[in-house]
């Protein structure tokens, strides 16, 4: 947006002069703010299931949290679930979606431990698959949802993130996986906006930094004083992406 240029009258003749300052300041507050995207969160994930009574009880024993269990007219029933430190939320119901049962597959779930989070669910007395990696890409695929790869069981053998899974599955076949992350790609999370779902996902994070602190005092040499800024500057990092300081 371009404000108009004033009219003028100088010395009787009337001419169009530029914009003054402020005002060319206002144009680029509106022309920066128009360029600014709108905020758009990921708020529910509509689950197709057959049973939803069964349904409502099977996410109820994952610890998730009950929202909403609301009914209407000509048989409409709709529930929402969250899960711990999700924000978005999963929805199902009676003629809230015409997809067949099951067919919701690849709903990937965000952990920091997944060894933590399958024996949570275990102990739920929920079926989780042992931890897996994705495999070479090459050696055919027998897991669309790890983007074209194959199954291998074990977590990632160097413990790198966004390659270690574990996978269940509802009464209705959709699937979930598991997928730990403890470092986000870069550009992923901006670095003023580093937060944490749970306390234990920032307990983990407290440990990491911990752990990689240890090495750094051995180059030191000695105490570090300073060492609650080492940590705090070493969870931002990780969480925006950012490459640590060597």
């Amino acid at each position: 947006m371009q404000l108009p240029s004033r009219i003028v009258n100088q010395e009787g003749t009337w001419r169009l002069a530029p914009p003054r300052q402020e005002e060319n300041d206002m144009t680029t507050a509106i022309n920066s703010e128009r360029a600014r995207p709108v905020d758009m969160k990921l708020e529910v994930i509509v689950v197709p299931v057959s049973d939803v009574d069964r349904a409502k009880e099977f996410y109820t024993s994952l610890g998730w949290r009950l929202d909403a269990d609301f009914a209407g007219a000509d048989d409409y029933r709709v529930i929402q679930f969250t899960p711990p430190g999700s924000g978005a939320s999963v929805i199902f119901g009676r003629h809230v979606t015409d997809a067949e049962p099951g067919s919701a597959q690849g709903l990937y779930l965000i952990v920091s431990d997944i060894e933590a989070a399958r024996e949570e669910l275990r102990g739920r007395g929920v079926d989780v698959s042992e931890v897996f990696h994705a495999g070479d890409v090459n050696a055919g695929s027998d897991e669309p949802y790890l983007f074209g790869t194959h199954r291998v069981d074990g977590p990632d053998p160097e413990r790198r993130s966004y390659r270690s899974y574990a996978s269940f599955r509802d009464p209705d076949g959709n699937g979930w996986l598991f997928q730990e992350v403890t470092t986000r790609l870069p550009g992923r999370v901006d670095a003023d906006a580093t937060a944490f779902g749970s306390a234990a996902d920032l307990a983990a994070a407290f440990r990491r930094a911990e752990a990689a602190h240890g090495e750094y005092e051995k180059q030191l040499g000695h105490r570090d004083e300073d060492w609650p800024i080492w940590y705090a500057d070493y969870i931002v990092r990780e969480q925006s992406g950012e490459p640590q300081p060597a």
